[in-house]
């Protein structure tokens, strides 16, 4: 069992930044391959990056590549995602998810954490 907590969303103007974390613990946390995921209310879950659990395999969805980095810190269980240039239509709430294995279909995921909003104001 992976327990996922987020923190860093919050309201930014169109060109901000913002740094997502989550934090992993539990059995072998620094094992699995980390995610973050974003939905809309009424829209699905979309992928938007994953890295390995090693970090050095690293997959950025194409509508924010650029703009969104992801990194991990395994020696504080960590996962980052750093959003600069942030744009109206990546308003959403983001989601952190781990697995052994990295993957961009979110199904793949067993874990998950409550998420949490980022609101980008034009």
């Amino acid at each position: 069992q992976v327990q996922l907590v987020e923190s860093g969303g919050g309201l930014v103007q169109a060109g901000g930044s913002l740094r997502l974390s989550c934090a992993a613990s539990g059995r072998a946390a620094s094992r699995y391959a980390m995610a973050w995921f974003r939905q809309d209310p009424g829209k699905e879950r979309d992928f938007v990056a994953a890295i390995s659990w090693s970090g050095e395999g690293q997959y950025v969805a194409d509508s924010v590549k650029g703009r969104f980095t992801i990194s991990k810190d395994n020696a504080k269980n960590t996962v980052y995602l750093q959003m600069n240039n942030l744009k109206p239509e990546d308003t959403a709430v983001y989601y952190c998810a781990a697995d052994h294995i990295v993957a961009m279909n979110w199904g793949q995921y067993d874990y998950w954490g409550q998420g949490t909003q980022v609101t980008v104001s034009s």
